[in-house]
């Protein structure tokens, strides 16, 4: 473009609005301007790694999949390559707490849903009449609805409710920290109501499936060596044409045509086109005065909050094998736990040589009163849980807490509907691009390739909207 005066405004400094700054700077190539804002003080949203006592701590996630090729692909092409390490490649799985006691999950989990009956079959974990109702998903005829159902009536009509309370709802509180009784299927998985359609059995589909796809081998999670943060001061030292403003934040956009008007506590910035990155709840409320419309819709996608709490032992006081990733505990155990994930198992390298690093989160939804007790009620629930199922009584060398209030955007039975209002609104509004983890997926890969979509429409229409103008 010719015209090297127009600016880019992106509001929000996490993952996805440095991944759409990086893909804006590597487009424009100099021919426009552009302006970072974030309200905190640092870069990086949920990313965020600490060190404590010679452990590195991951207050947010800790890992991405490695299928997702824009998580891989971004950490290649600012050099980190070399960086990138895989879950630990010596241990497999997880266990599933039941009545106190942790049971292995069985083989053969794909996408939550099992493809290997016989390990369920030989697994304590369902009854023998949950079992035997699973297997009816081999001659049960294929539903025949097409609106979205949340994922807990699909597993329920396809598997049985067992299957659903005691493998799948639980694993799904650790991928999106909401209830499968509320979450879109559609939204999340819809290659299961495909398979269905296609196979007419969910176990069949599933099985093709596999027998067509031959397995590539490696870890399924990656992360990064020296913590999942290095991705945000890389990404950040990448910038080097982009303006970064930390620690300010946007109050208010104003639409004045041909553009916005961006508005922080200290300054007013003319911009030809703006992506937002930010919670949907907050992009509703910077977008109210432009389109009421479209800040209600934004403002009806449902957000969950947790806290994560790291607790470091010496290794000396923990008998317990740490033979896998960790466990999973169901709604039906009743407790403010939810996770405890075993870091220094699961990730090598994470905890100082004779050092046990675990990592326990709480907030279950629908059960999130917890999260309003005093710091020291969590860590006591942390402790106890260690406790009682791991048998650790000596106290922690140290203990992380954090919490994430509105963290975590629920994906909830008529999403894909909402997304489509959303887009429609958004097509009256020229220049304004919306990208995060609110909308096309949860995860940091999810959350690059947003980003990086947003970025490329809006130079698409810098371009155009630069091609028409009058000279």
């Amino acid at each position: 473009m010719e015209n090297t005066h127009r600016r880019v405004v992106i509001v929000g400094g996490g993952i996805t609005g440095l991944a759409a700054a990086c893909r804006l700077q590597r487009l424009a190539a100099g021919a426009a301007s552009l302006h970072l804002f974030e309200a905190e003080p640092r870069l990086g949203g949920k990313i965020r790694t600490e060190r404590e006592s010679g452990c590195t701590l991951e207050l947010g996630p800790d890992i991405f999949l490695a299928r997702k090729p824009r998580g891989i692909g971004l950490c290649r092409e600012l050099g980190l390559a070399d960086r990138i390490r895989p879950t630990n490649p010596d241990v497999r799985g997880s266990y599933i707490q039941r009545r106190g006691r942790l049971y292995p999950l069985p083989e053969g989990l794909s996408g939550m849903i099992p493809t290997r009956l016989g390990p369920l079959l030989r697994s304590p974990l369902l009854s023998l009449s949950g079992k035997l109702r699973l297997a009816a998903d081999l001659f049960l005829p294929a539903g025949r609805g097409a609106d979205d159902e949340s994922i807990g009536h699909f597993i329920t009509r396809r598997l049985g409710r067992e299957v659903f309370d005691a493998l799948v709802d639980p694993l799904l509180g650790g991928i999106y920290g909401g209830s499968g009784d509320q979450l879109s299927l559609e939204a999340t998985f819809p290659q299961l109501r495909a398979l269905e359609r296609r196979h007419g059995s969910l176990i069949r589909g599933l099985l093709a499936t596999q027998r067509r796809t031959p397995s590539a081998g490696g870890s399924a999670f990656v992360t990064l060596a020296d913590g999942m943060e290095t991705l945000i001061t890389t990404l950040a030292k990448h910038l080097e044409r982009a303006t970064l403003h930390t620690g300010e934040a946007v109050t208010a956009l104003e639409a004045r045509p041909p553009g916005y008007v961006v508005h922080t506590p200290t300054q007013s910035l003319m911009a030809d086109a703006v992506v937002v990155t930010t919670p949907a709840f907050a992009a509703a409320d910077l977008l109210a005065s432009i389109s009421p419309p479209l800040a209600e819709a934004l403002a009806a996608i449902a957000y969950g909050s947790t806290a994560t709490i790291s607790l470091g032992y010496r290794a000396a006081d923990v008998a317990h094998p740490l033979d896998a990733y960790g466990y999973i505990i169901p709604a039906s155990e009743g407790k403010p736990v939810l996770a405890c994930t075993w870091t220094s198992t699961k990730i090598p390298g994470r905890a100082a040589e004779g050092t046990v690093l675990l990592r326990l989160f709480l907030g279950r939804s629908g059960r999130e009163a917890v999260l309003s007790a005093p710091d020291e009620t969590l860590v006591d629930h942390a402790l106890e849980e260690v406790r009682a199922t791991l048998g650790i009584t000596a106290p922690p060398l140290f203990v992380r807490l954090h919490r994430w209030r509105q963290a975590m955007p629920q994906y909830r039975v008529g999403h894909p509907a909402r997304l489509a209002h959303i887009n429609a609104l958004l097509a009256s509004l020229p220049g304004l691009f919306l990208a995060g983890a609110a909308y096309r997926g949860v995860g940091i890969p999810d959350c690059i390739h947003d980003g990086e979509q947003a970025a490329e429409h809006a130079w698409r229409f810098l371009h155009a909207t630069a091609l028409t103008a009058p000279s």
